[in-house]
């Protein structure tokens, strides 16, 4: 299912000139476009940085770039929207909004689809991702600049590793897990081997400090942010969703400039995203330091066993049946 919008001519003004007297001589010198960003994240979020630090800067010479953060222009899943109607210019979106009007993109949230920083690059930048961004473009009006890594989704739990390793899908065989509680991420949990347990985050702590739940899955930054490492022994590291974002602009915006300035938008869209997925990798790779000092036991398993097991699941299941033949194992490949 996608929809169309009615785009508003919204950047007018770009076309406009003005007589700059001082000369004498008629010069005419062309008005900066207005580049409003909306995104629900705050001000000193990765992302948030590397736009301010190298976006802004490297497009300040034909346009101003206006960042609202923490959903204070337009609230978390009406910024596309916005976009393709002519009220908003730049957004941070995510694979799971556009799922909402292009299913095919629910093949981005799947488990063990992307299996690194790295992979995400790889993928955005093949051709195998040129139907889906230009759907998005002709039908929504939105241009895909590029990708910003979120980091990785990791299982934590309370058992000590001497009494439960895990190393396959099924040594998670009976482990009740606590994952968030809608329909598709009730879904990867089961693919993982566990027993998926619907729970609001606010209640998560007290039920790995009681044994509600056995664990509980969320990257490291969230497992430090809310302590879970004071209530659970160890992390394995399944990396079993590798979590994205886009950096996404109007493409009547993108239509408005120049060649020269397109290459600029491309190259400080490319460079803000490189810098938020260095940081996002060394905070990363910082926390296992930290996670360990605390006493935690941090280990990988057999991920290949996931990845298999997982695809097979989803591959035979309702998510699969939107996407484009062949796309997964294109996918697959550029990891290998």
């Amino acid at each position: 299912m996608t929809f169309k919008f009615a785009r508003r001519g919204f950047l007018a003004t770009v076309a406009a000139v003005a007589v700059v007297a001082s000369t004498g001589t008629g010069a005419f010198a062309q008005d900066k476009v207005k580049l409003r960003l909306s995104a629900v994240q705050s001000e000193s979020d990765q992302r948030s940085i590397a736009m301010l630090e190298k976006f802004g800067p490297m497009v300040s010479e034909f346009a101003d770039f206006e960042p609202h953060w923490n959903g204070t222009l337009f609230g978390q899943g009406a910024e596309l929207e916005a976009i393709a109607s002519g009220d908003l210019e730049m957004s941070i979106t995510s694979a799971q909004e556009l799922a909402t009007f292009f299913p095919e993109f629910s093949i981005f949230t799947a488990g063990y689809v992307h299996q690194d920083a790295a992979h995400q690059v790889a993928v955005f930048h093949d051709p195998l991702m040129d139907p889906f961004k230009k759907k998005v473009e002709d039908e929504l009006g939105v241009k895909l600049l590029s990708v910003m890594y979120l980091g990785r989704r990791q299982v934590n739990l309370r058992q000590p590793k001497a009494e439960l390793t895990v190393m396959t899908p099924d040594d998670l065989a009976g482990v009740n897990l606590r994952m968030p509680g809608t329909d598709a991420w009730q879904f990867l949990g089961k693919a993982l081997g566990a027993n998926p347990t619907p729970m609001a985050f606010t209640e998560v702590y007290t039920a790995l400090s009681t044994g509600s739940v056995d664990g509980q899955d969320n990257p490291l930054p969230t497992v430090v942010d809310a302590k879970f490492y004071e209530v659970t022994n160890q992390i394995v590291l399944t990396s079993h969703l590798v979590d994205l974002n886009y950096i996404a602009l109007s493409l009547e915006a993108w239509n408005s400039l120049t060649p020269e300035q397109q290459q600029t938008v491309q190259e400080a869209a490319d460079a803000a995203a490189e810098m938020a997925r260095q940081n996002q990798l060394q905070k990363e790779e910082e926390l296992v330091s930290f996670l360990e000092e605390q006493g935690l036991e941090v280990y990988e398993p057999d991920v290949a066993a996931f990845r298999e097991h997982v695809q097979k699941m989803y591959l035979e299941s309702e998510y699969a049946e939107t996407w484009p033949e062949g796309v997964l194992e294109k996918i697959n490949a550029l990891g290998n």
